[in-house]
C-alpha cells in the first residue's frame, strides 16, 4: 500500500519547519513553565525547611532517566516511521508504530520495578534526612508505578509529529500541563476538603496529566493520523525493527543520562566553595539549580525545531531529497541562533529579575548575577549544536550526538570546571560552559561535514529527477 505525498516532501522547507516547529515549541514552553510552577508548590510546603524541594531535587535523577528511555524509544520509532513516510511503504510504517508501543510498555515494567525495589536504597544513598528519604521514596514509587502515562505519552505524540501533525502536540502536552498545573496546590496542600498530600501530591498531579495526555494522544493518532494504522490482530513483535528502534533511539537515552550525570559531578565541583573560608555556603548550587531552570525556557523552543527537523531530515532521507535536508538543517540554524540571540540579550540585561522570581537574598544575587551572565554566553553556539543533533537523529546516526553530548559534558566540561575551580574563584567555573560549548559545536561541525559526504551528497539528483518527470513545470526552487 502505498501512501500519498506528504507535505515533508513538497511544502517549502522554511515554511514546513515553522508550520511544524511552532506548535512543539509552544507545547515544550508549557512544559517548562509547570516544571517551575510544581517546584514553587513544593518549596512551600514547610516554612522552616527544605526537605521537600531536597527530596524532590534528589529524585530528578530517577525521572530524568525515565524521560530519557521513553524519549530513545520514541526518537527511534520517529526516525523509522519518516523514513517509510518519505518511501510511501504503510507496512514499515505500522510495523515501526506497534514495535515501539511494545518497547514503550517494556520500559513501563522497568520503571515499575525500579519503584518497588530500588527507591529507598536510592534515597538512602544520597540522604541521611529520614524526610527527606519519606518525602522521595513516596515521589519516585508514584512516578515510576504510574509511568504508563509519560512513556505513552511521549510515544503517542512523536507518531504525530512524525507524520508533520505537530500542531496535536501541543493540544496533549498543554492539555497535561494544565491539569498538572491546577491540582498542584489542591493535591499538595489538601484543598477542597481533600486530604493533604504534600510531595505525594506532587507526584500525582504530574503522573495524572500525563495519563490524560497520553489518552487524549491517542484518541488523535486514531482520528487525524491515518498514515500510521494502530491494528494490534496478527502482530508479531519484529527484532530487526526492535533492533533499529533501539539502534537509533538508545544513543538518545544516554545522552540524557549523561546529562544527569553532568548535573550531579557540576555541583560536586560547585561544592568545593561551601567552605567557610568562601563564606558562600550552598549558594553555588542553589545558583546553578536556578540557572538550569530559567536557560529551560530558552531551549526548549529549540528543542521543538530539532524535533521538527529530525522528522523533515528522515522522511527526505527516504524520498532522496538531498537539497531538501540541507535548506532545512540551514533553515534551522538560523531559527536556532535567532533565538538564542533573545535569549542571551535577556540574561545578560536583566540577570537580576531573572533571580528575583525565585526569591533570591543579597547572597544569591551576587553569586547569581555574573553567573548568568558567564553562562549565557554559550547560547549562541547551542544553537547550532542542538540543530545539527537533530540531524544526525533524523539521518539514522544518533552516535553522533551521543559523542557530541559526553565530549560537551563529561570530557571536556566538567574537567575544564574542576581545574577552573582550583583557582577559589567561582565566577571562573561558570566560565567551562562556554569552553565545552566551543568543543562542542567545532566536533558536531566536523561530524556533519562527514555525513553530508557520505549519506546526503550520494543521494544524488535521483529524487529531483523523478519530480521532474512528475512534474516538468515544478519549480526547483520550491524544493
Amino acid at each position: 500500500m502505498s501512501l500519498k505525498e506528504n507535505k515533508m516532501g513538497v511544502m517549502p522547507v522554511g515554511r514546513l519547519l515553522l508550520t511544524m516547529a511552532l506548535p512543539m515549541a509552544l507545547s515544550m514552553l508549557v512544559q517548562a513553565l509547570y516544571n517551575v510552577v510544581d517546584s514553587a508548590f513544593v518549596s512551600r510546603i514547610s516554612d522552616t525547611n527544605n526537605d521537600a524541594l531536597t527530596a524532590v531535587g534528589l529524585a530528578f535523577p530517577v525521572q530524568n532517566i525515565m524521560i530519557g528511555l521513553a524519549t530513545g524509544i520514541a526518537v527511534g520509532v520517529n526516525a523509522l516511521l519518516s523514513r517509510a513516510l518519505g518511501e510511501r511503504d504503510q507496512k514499515r510504517v505500522n510495523c515501526a508504530a506497534l514495535n515501539g508501543v511494545l518497547l514503550a510498555a517494556c520500559g513501563t515494567a522497568l520503571a515499575a520495578l525500579f519503584g518497588v525495589f530500588c527507591a529507598r536504597p536510592f534515597m538512602q544513598s544520597m540522604s541521611q534526612n529520614p524526610e527527606v528519604i519519606r518525602y522521595g521514596v513516596d515521589y519516585i514509587r508514584v512516578i515510576t508505578l504510574a509511568s504508563f502515562g509519560i512513556f505513552g505519552e511521549v510515544l503517542f505524540e512523536r507518531l504525530l509529529q512524525s507524520t508533520g501533525r505537530t500542531a496535536y502536540t501541543l493540544v496533549t502536552q498543554g492539555t497535561g500541563a494544565i491539569i498538572n498545573i491546577i491540582l498542584d496546590p489542591i493535591l499538595i496542600f489538601g484543598l477542597f476538603g481533600l486530604p493533604r498530600m504534600e510531595v505525594m501530591g506532587a507526584a500525582v498531579a504530574t503522573v495524572i496529566g500525563q495519563i490524560v495526555a497520553f489518552a487524549l494522544a491517542i484518541v488523535l493518532n486514531l482520528k487525524k493520523n491515518p498514515d500510521v494504522q494502530l491494528r494490534f490482530r496478527g502482530f508479531r513483535p519484529s527484532g530487526s525493527v526492535i533492533g533499529k528502534i533501539l539502534g537509533i533511539g538508545v544513543p538518545s537515552t544516554v545522552m540524557i543520562a549523561i546529562s544527569s550525570l553532568m548535573y550531579y559531578l557540576f555541583n560536586l565541583v560547585l561544592g568545593r566553595f561551601n567552605a567557610v573560608e568562601f563564606g558562600l555556603g550552598e549558594t553555588g548550587t542553589t545558583v546553578f539549580g536556578v540557572y538550569y531552570k530559567l536557560q529551560s525556557f530558552i531551549f526548549m523552543p529549540i528543542f521543538g525545531i530539532n524535533n521538527a527537523l529530525l522528522a523533515i531530515c528522515a522522511y527526505n532521507y527516504g524520498a532522496r531529497q538531498p537539497k531538501r535536508i540541507t535548506g532545512t538543517i540551514r533553515c534551522g540554524v538560523l531559527a536556532a541562533s535567532t533565538l538564542m540571540l533573545l535569549g542571551l540579550a535577556v540574561f545578560e540585561l536583566i540577570p537580576g529579575k531573572l533571580l528575583g522570581f525565585f526569591n533570591a537574598d543579597e547572597a544569591m544575587l551576587r553569586v547569581g548575577v555574573p553567573a548568568l551572565r558567564i553562562m549565557a554566553t554559550h547560547f549562541l553556539l547551542a544553537g547550532a549544536s542542538v540543530i545539527f543533533s537533530g540531524a544526525f537523529q533524523g539521518l539514522g546516526k544518533s552516535i553522533y550526538s551521543m559523542y557530541v553530548s559526553l565530549a560537551r559534558q563529561l570530557i571536556v566540561l566538567i574537567p575544564v570546571a574542576f581545574l577552573l575551580s582550583m583557582q577559589g574563584n567561582i565566577d571562573l567555573v561558570w566560565l567551562s560552559f562556554p569552553i565545552a560549548e566551543a568543543a562542542s559545536l567545532t566536533l558536531s561541525a566536523l561530524l556533519l561535514g562527514r555525513l553530508n559526504r557520505k549519506m546526503i551528497r550520494p543521494l544524488g539528483n535521483l529524487g529531483s529527477l523523478e519530480k521532474t518527470a512528475e512534474n516538468p513545470l515544478a519549480n526547483p526552487a520550491e524544493t
